[in-house]
């Protein structure tokens, strides 16, 4: 885990490394001032030597300046250093999200990716700035700090090792009780991401049907997770603070007492009143830096937890990855699924797709009708493999997909999904996530093959009419004929339409095939549909049912042969319409 984000310090190594030596030199800078400190007050106040005072004084003067500019430059190397790694963190995990196939994203939750990109991120920025500030700093001011009050007086001095002892033993248990509670913490950002994303995603729907006290009892819910946690967390690290006051006090009255017993009782020549205020001086800092240890304890056990989280997503290996030799061109948009077996879990023996037989011709128009759950979508998405099959092989243009470079293999089969989605940006825009070079020409061709020309035509700014994000501002209709267009620009030699025409009217329906047939009949034409009338003008039409093909033919030759067509043609002219009322099974 920690070689796996330390290889994104990347460009930041030389801030990285300049932070503790910055910081190092800093402290030696503080460890000098109280043992100048002494010479001043014994060899100078009390010896009232004007010269040695202004001499010290001036040695001061600088490695105060000299310091100060360790303690400057060490915060600025450790902060450009901590937000650069941050940065390089989050563009590494969004660019393995970029690589990752469907079976990947499965894994992780949309909020949990956010919270990691996000919470997760910021965590560990505070802990790597901390450890080159802070983890540098404590200790070596800490030892620095122990020898110098041994060089003073040893007998002294030892007070402060007792001290240290007690203090680390009860710090240690703050520590390790905290750190629970850190740990458990992250995990509910998740749940309450979720919460938001979730509302805000739907919103239109918690409106409808008036759940907005719902949704607030779910967010308070999370957020009080969140808060309870939190709460025990900091009252366990709030017993620091007393713990350290009381051992700081008691240890300025032991050296306080037993140090003007000594120099009285010797006359000054144990201890001098100089070297009693560095001793007093070097308490403060040990005890002070000893706390500073202990909370960086605590906060890198906090980021422990969201480094392992970033981890996890670096080291997700895409499930999908291009062949040592790929193919980089696709000959002709013929399909052939060969004994396929299909399951979304590894290791799962659940499959959504059993023993696919399935020969397709380039430029072949083929319905694929049949049941909520009756995995169509499952078997166009294998063709464009956005999955891999469990057995069996998938080919296009009579090579299995996976020997294809898969950019080459989905620019040549376009899809457009069930979920349909467009970006911020304009009607234009939006269009050339289908082809970044199309002219303005090209879109409006595309978008008159899907009949999305007609209301665009409509809009005061037409083609660069704003659309707001996920397409707020248009039907779903118009939204569908869009991703129509859009897919279209690719100019495929496969074009696949999961259930994509569900919202438009039967007569746009219409004129969408009827173009589709006249004007890239040579493109395969897979449509996924509910109603009847959106495929019973295909070449063939596939039936399936609980994954498998239930029925392959020709209008006609199902209707004669296959029940559940039948069934389903009977009610949806008899006015049902409904797919899974009598012949589909969810």
């Amino acid at each position: 885990m920690l070689k796996t984000l330390a290889s994104y310090i990347k460009e930041y190594k030389k801030p990285s490394i300049a932070t503790p030596v910055f910081m190092i030199l800093e402290v030696l800078m503080e460890m000098l001032i109280p043992f100048l400190f002494a010479s001043l007050i014994d060899d100078g106040v009390q010896a009232e030597n004007m010269n040695h005072i202004l001499t010290v004084g001036g040695i001061m003067v600088v490695i105060a300046a000299i310091g100060l500019y360790a303690g400057i430059m060490g915060g600025v190397c450790g902060a450009k250093a901590s937000t650069g790694f941050a940065k390089n963190l989050r563009k590494g995990m969004f660019d393995k999200i970029q690589t990752y196939a469907f079976s990947n994203i499965d894994k992780f939750s949309t909020a949990g990716l956010v919270t990691r990109l996000t919470t997760d991120v910021t965590n560990v920025q505070n802990s790597y700035q901390m450890l080159l500030r802070m983890c540098m700093r404590a200790p070596v001011s800490l030892i620095l700090a122990m020898v110098m009050s041994f060089v003073v007086n040893a007998r002294i001095a030892s007070f402060f090792m007792i001290a240290v002892v007690l203090l680390g033993c009860v710090l240690a248990l703050i520590i390790s009780k905290a750190t629970k509670y850190f740990q458990a913490a992250f995990p509910k950002y998740d749940e309450l991401n979720a919460s938001v994303q979730e509302n805000v995603s739907a919103i239109r729907v918690v409106k409808a049907y008036v759940r907005e006290d719902h949704e607030k009892k779910k967010f308070k819910a999370a957020s009080n997770g969140i808060y309870d946690i939190f709460v025990k967390a900091e009252k366990t690290v709030s017993y620091n603070n007393p713990v350290m006051q009381i051992t700081v006090y008691t240890c300025i009255l032991l050296i306080s007492w037993f140090g003007a017993k000594m120099i009285v009782g010797s006359g000054a020549t144990e201890l001098t009143t100089g070297e009693l205020t560095s001793l007093l001086s070097y308490c403060m800092n040990i005890l002070m830096n000893l706390m500073m240890v202990s909370m960086i304890f605590v906060m890198l056990s906090m980021s422990f937890a969201s480094a392992k989280r970033i981890a996890e997503v670096l080291n997700e290996e895409p499930s999908l990855v291009n062949p040592e030799n790929p193919c980089y061109e696709v000959k002709d948009g013929s399909i052939a699924f060969e004994q396929v077996d299909f399951g979304y879990s590894e290791g799962d023996d659940k499959r959504v797709l059993t023993d696919i037989n399935l020969n397709i011709r380039s430029g072949e128009t083929i319905g694929i009708i049949g049941g909520t759950g009756s995995s169509k979508s499952s078997l166009v998405n294998l063709i464009s493999r956005l999955y891999d099959v469990t057995a069996g092989s998938v080919k296009v243009g009579g090579r299995d997909v996976r020997e294809y470079d898969i950019e080459t293999l989905r620019n040549e089969v376009s899809v457009v999904l069930q979920k349909n989605v467009l970006f911020s940006g304009s009607i234009l825009e939006n269009l050339r996530w289908g082809d970044k070079d199309a002219t303005e020409e090209e879109c409006i061709r595309a978008c008159r093959l899907a009949c999305a020309d007609e209301f665009i035509e409509s809009f005061p700014d037409k083609y660069n009419t704003h659309i707001e994000q996920g397409g707020n501002n248009v039907s779903g209709g118009q939204k569908q004929r869009l991703c129509i267009a859009r897919a279209l620009l690719k100019k495929p030699k496969i074009l696949i339409l999961d259930d994509s025409t569900s919202a438009v009217d039967t007569a746009t329906d219409a004129k969408i095939r009827h173009a589709f047939a006249n004007e890239i009949p040579d493109t395969t034409k897979l449509i996924i549909a509910q109603r009847i009338s959106s495929v019973q003008h295909a070449d063939r039409i596939i039936v399936m049912d609980n994954g498998k093909i239930s029925g392959i033919g020709t209008h006609e030759e199902l209707l004669a042969s296959n029940e559940i067509y039948r069934d389903v043609y009977e009610s949806q002219t008899g006015g049902s319409g409904d797919f899974d009322e009598n012949g589909g099974e969810a």
